[in-house]
């Protein structure tokens, strides 16, 4: 029997690449929708109203939360900074209530894979970091917190609840990567700020990989590294791309410049996270692109 499992954030780079695997394998995926439904398969809410009818989860296995505005997508000012935090907080809270009352008034517990991020670390050097590392203290690290604390109440009520602290994904369809794909293919992909930051990189085979393995497995609870067993330079991996596409990866672009260009944002871009995925690793968890030779052929390709 196929799952039932209910997705906001679908029409994303990596909510619709999990829809599309998980109705290949057989299971029924209700998007979560702000519009008007078009079809018996959506439902609406309005997160930002904390409006998210219990009934319409009736029969629901799993919820996946991917809801929130793209980091990156504008200049950082005040206002985009405050949307960023408030867009997540105002989704994971609805969902969190949602779910609190479908188990008040019917005493399902549905399962809750929520939307994280590695930014919860802060730019911490060549520190090997684990889900059991502290927080870091910059703008991301806070919003990445007040994040995940967004689902305490369905914590508090008994829920299976997971949070997927995602790295940066590798798709010839967008996320992180499509710009670097595109600099590598003019020959300039070099390096980022000194090149010798670690990034904690994840392939979007296995980051759906892994939130299936979510969806699939409830007793994983708390904290999740989605990202590949094997962290990589910043320099290492613009050489391997430069290697796979043919083309020259040697001229830097350096921290100032980057601000320059991006703002704020681009300290985060350049932080130096070295990441293991301890919980992935221990649940059995196979990557289909462990190391970054594979991953790269695989992107270009």
């Amino acid at each position: 029997m196929g799952k039932r499992v209910a997705v906001t954030g679908s029409s994303g780079l990596i909510g619709g690449a999990l829809s599309r695997h998980l109705t290949d394998r057989g299971d029924t995926v209700l998007r979560i929708v702000r519009r008007d439904p078009q079809g018996p398969d959506e439902i609406r809410w309005d997160p930002a109203r904390g409006q998210l009818d219990a009934g319409a989860l009736e029969g629901v296995d799993a919820v996946v939360n991917l809801a929130g505005v793209g980091i990156g997508d504008k200049r950082w000012n005040a206002e985009h900074k405050r949307e960023v935090e408030r867009s997540r907080t105002d989704a994971t809270g609805t969902v969190a209530q949602a779910l609190v009352r479908v188990a008040e008034e019917s005493g399902r517990r549905i399962r809750l894979v929520n939307a994280s991020a590695v930014g919860f670390y802060g730019d911490r050097g060549d520190e090997v970091l684990t889900e059991e590392s502290a927080p870091g203290q910059d703008f991301l690290a806070g919003v990445v917190t007040r994040w995940e604390e967004a689902t305490q109440p369905a914590v508090d009520a008994g829920l299976s609840v997971a949070w997927a602290r995602t790295g940066l994904v590798m798709s010839p369809d967008g996320g992180a990567f499509s710009p670097l794909l595109l600099l590598g293919r003019l020959g300039l992909g070099g390096p980022m700020g000194s090149g010798r930051e670690w990034w904690p990189w994840i392939t979007i085979v296995d980051e759906v990989g892994a939130l299936t393995h979510l969806i699939d497995h409830d007793e994983i609870v708390g904290p999740v590294n989605l990202v590949a067993p094997t962290p990589a330079r910043q320099k290492d991996i613009a050489r391997e791309l430069g290697r796979a596409l043919h083309r020259p990866a040697f001229v830097p672009a350096p921290r100032f410049a980057l601000r320059l260009v991006i703002g704020e944002f681009a300290d985060s871009i350049i932080a130096s996270q070295r990441l293991e995925p301890q919980v992935l690793t221990r649940a059995g968890f196979a990557f289909e692109h462990a190391d970054l030779g594979s991953a790269v052929s695989w992107l270009v390709r």
